[in-house]
Protein backbone atom coordinates (compact mmCIF):
# COMPACT_ATOMS: atom_id res chain seq x y z
CA UNK A 1 0.00 0.00 0.00
CA UNK A 2 1.32 3.33 -0.97
CA UNK A 3 1.05 6.31 1.57
CA UNK A 4 2.83 9.65 2.30
CA UNK A 5 3.18 10.41 6.38
CA UNK A 6 4.87 13.15 7.97
CA UNK A 7 8.62 11.74 9.13
CA UNK A 8 9.87 13.92 12.31
CA UNK A 9 13.13 13.58 13.89
CA UNK A 10 13.04 10.02 15.17
CA UNK A 11 12.90 8.70 11.40
CA UNK A 12 16.77 10.86 10.99
CA UNK A 13 18.21 7.58 10.96
CA UNK A 14 16.15 6.31 8.20
CA UNK A 15 16.32 9.65 6.10
CA UNK A 16 20.03 9.54 6.20
CA UNK A 17 20.34 5.86 5.29
CA UNK A 18 17.95 6.42 2.18
CA UNK A 19 19.93 10.27 1.13
CA UNK A 20 23.29 7.84 2.07
CA UNK A 21 22.38 5.28 -0.95
CA UNK A 22 21.03 7.79 -3.54
CA UNK A 23 22.01 11.20 -3.56
CA UNK A 24 24.35 11.19 -0.40
CA UNK A 25 23.75 14.91 -0.30
CA UNK A 26 23.94 15.28 3.36
CA UNK A 27 25.76 14.43 6.88
CA UNK A 28 23.76 12.43 9.22
CA UNK A 29 24.53 16.38 11.53
CA UNK A 30 22.96 18.55 8.39
CA UNK A 31 19.73 15.93 8.85
CA UNK A 32 19.80 16.78 12.50
CA UNK A 33 19.80 20.66 11.58
CA UNK A 34 17.19 20.08 9.22
CA UNK A 35 14.83 18.57 11.43
CA UNK A 36 15.53 21.67 14.01
CA UNK A 37 14.30 24.42 11.86
CA UNK A 38 11.82 26.15 12.06
CA UNK A 39 9.26 25.43 9.45
CA UNK A 40 10.41 22.80 8.01
CA UNK A 41 8.57 19.88 6.83
CA UNK A 42 9.33 16.50 6.20
CA UNK A 43 7.68 13.69 4.14
CA UNK A 44 8.08 10.01 3.82
CA UNK A 45 6.41 8.26 0.71
CA UNK A 46 6.01 4.64 2.30
CA UNK A 47 5.25 1.48 0.37
CA UNK A 48 4.39 -1.26 2.64
CA UNK A 49 6.03 0.88 5.52
CA UNK A 50 9.23 1.04 3.92
CA UNK A 51 9.96 4.67 3.41
CA UNK A 52 10.83 4.58 -0.53
CA UNK A 53 10.89 8.63 -1.15
CA UNK A 54 11.61 11.66 1.21
CA UNK A 55 10.48 15.23 0.50
CA UNK A 56 12.01 18.16 2.85
CA UNK A 57 10.75 21.01 2.81
CA UNK A 58 10.24 24.63 4.17
CA UNK A 59 7.53 27.48 4.34
CA UNK A 60 8.77 31.05 4.45
CA UNK A 61 5.29 33.26 4.26
CA UNK A 62 3.62 32.31 1.13
CA UNK A 63 6.85 29.85 -0.42
CA UNK A 64 8.10 26.98 -0.37
CA UNK A 65 11.46 25.89 -0.41
CA UNK A 66 12.19 22.11 -1.17
CA UNK A 67 15.12 21.19 0.21
CA UNK A 68 15.79 17.43 -0.84
CA UNK A 69 13.56 15.48 -2.92
CA UNK A 70 14.72 12.05 -3.58
CA UNK A 71 13.08 8.82 -4.62
CA UNK A 72 15.04 5.05 -3.76
CA UNK A 73 16.74 3.83 -7.10
CA UNK A 74 15.05 0.47 -6.47
CA UNK A 75 11.63 2.64 -6.92
CA UNK A 76 12.13 5.30 -9.88
CA UNK A 77 10.74 5.94 -12.97
CA UNK A 78 7.46 3.62 -11.51
CA UNK A 79 5.30 7.15 -11.18
CA UNK A 80 6.12 7.01 -7.43
CA UNK A 81 8.12 10.41 -7.54
CA UNK A 82 5.49 12.40 -9.34
CA UNK A 83 2.94 11.31 -6.76
CA UNK A 84 4.82 12.34 -4.14
CA UNK A 85 5.80 15.91 -5.99
CA UNK A 86 1.52 15.99 -6.81
CA UNK A 87 0.73 15.40 -2.90
CA UNK A 88 3.60 18.16 -1.97
CA UNK A 89 2.05 20.61 -4.62
CA UNK A 90 -1.51 19.99 -3.77
CA UNK A 91 -0.52 20.62 0.15
CA UNK A 92 1.07 23.55 -0.75
CA UNK A 93 -1.69 24.98 -2.51
CA UNK A 94 -4.18 24.13 0.67
CA UNK A 95 -1.58 26.58 2.79
CA UNK A 96 -2.32 29.40 0.12
CA UNK A 97 1.30 28.79 -0.66
CA UNK A 98 2.33 30.80 -3.93
CA UNK A 99 5.55 30.14 -5.24
CA UNK A 100 7.72 26.42 -4.73
CA UNK A 101 10.93 26.79 -5.08
CA UNK A 102 14.33 24.17 -5.52
CA UNK A 103 17.49 23.90 -6.67
CA UNK A 104 18.92 21.28 -9.09
CA UNK A 105 22.45 20.86 -10.56
CA UNK A 106 22.87 21.25 -14.64
CA UNK A 107 23.82 18.19 -14.68
CA UNK A 108 21.36 16.17 -13.34
CA UNK A 109 19.51 15.93 -16.35
CA UNK A 110 16.83 13.35 -15.63
CA UNK A 111 15.85 15.84 -12.37
CA UNK A 112 15.85 19.02 -14.12
CA UNK A 113 13.20 16.80 -16.66
CA UNK A 114 11.21 15.80 -13.90
CA UNK A 115 10.72 18.79 -12.78
CA UNK A 116 9.88 20.31 -15.88
CA UNK A 117 7.05 17.97 -16.38
CA UNK A 118 5.67 19.78 -12.87
CA UNK A 119 6.00 23.36 -15.01
CA UNK A 120 9.28 24.07 -12.73
CA UNK A 121 11.35 26.76 -14.97
CA UNK A 122 14.83 28.12 -14.10
CA UNK A 123 14.92 31.49 -12.89
CA UNK A 124 18.98 31.78 -11.94
CA UNK A 125 21.89 30.28 -11.59
CA UNK A 126 24.37 29.84 -8.84
CA UNK A 127 27.99 29.16 -10.86
CA UNK A 128 30.09 26.20 -9.75
CA UNK A 129 28.05 26.00 -6.41
CA UNK A 130 28.25 22.33 -5.80
CA UNK A 131 31.13 20.28 -4.29
CA UNK A 132 32.16 18.50 -8.46
CA UNK A 133 31.67 22.27 -9.47
CA UNK A 134 28.61 21.87 -11.14
CA UNK A 135 25.84 25.23 -10.97
CA UNK A 136 23.10 25.17 -9.27
CA UNK A 137 19.79 25.88 -11.40
CA UNK A 138 17.43 27.52 -9.49
CA UNK A 139 13.67 26.40 -10.41
CA UNK A 140 9.93 27.91 -9.68
CA UNK A 141 6.90 27.06 -9.75
CA UNK A 142 3.90 29.60 -9.66
CA UNK A 143 1.24 27.33 -7.53
CA UNK A 144 -1.99 30.27 -8.30
CA UNK A 145 -2.22 28.53 -11.42
CA UNK A 146 -3.35 24.90 -11.53
CA UNK A 147 -0.93 24.03 -14.40
CA UNK A 148 -0.15 20.53 -13.31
Amino acid sequence: MLSIKRINEKDIDLCFDLDSKTTSLWSRNQWVNEFEKEYVKVYGLLLSNEIIGICVFQIILDEAQINFFVINQRFRKRGFGSYLMSYLIKSCQKQAINKLLLEVSHKNVIAENFYKKFDFYTVGIRRKYYKDGSDALLKEKDLTKNNF
